[in-house]
């Protein structure tokens, strides 16, 4: 994997991050503010944030292995820090 490509795999593992935070916040807003009233939201919003933040945790992986991999093959002069 060259340099670039893990570059665009670190901007992809970000934005997914974001993604998920961003569910995150909702189904904290949903519990804050609007529960009971609004119980029936809770499991279209909690499916979300679950499939949100298990993409970003897929990629996460990805970007780990393949990042330790280039980093003991010699490929990438300096270290990728998980996001």
């Amino acid at each position: 994997m060259t340099e670039e490509e893990l570059k665009a795999l670190e901007k992809e593992v970000k934005k997914l991050k974001r993604v998920a935070s961003e569910w995150a916040s909702q189904l904290h807003d949903l519990v804050e503010d609007r529960l009971p009233a609004g119980y029936q939201d809770l499991p279209a919003i909690a499916q979300s944030t679950y499939e949100a933040c298990q993409a970003w945790a897929q990629a996460n992986e990805r970007l780990n292995t393949l990042a330790s991999a280039a980093n003991q093959s010699g490929n990438m002069p300096c270290a990728t820090s998980p996001v």
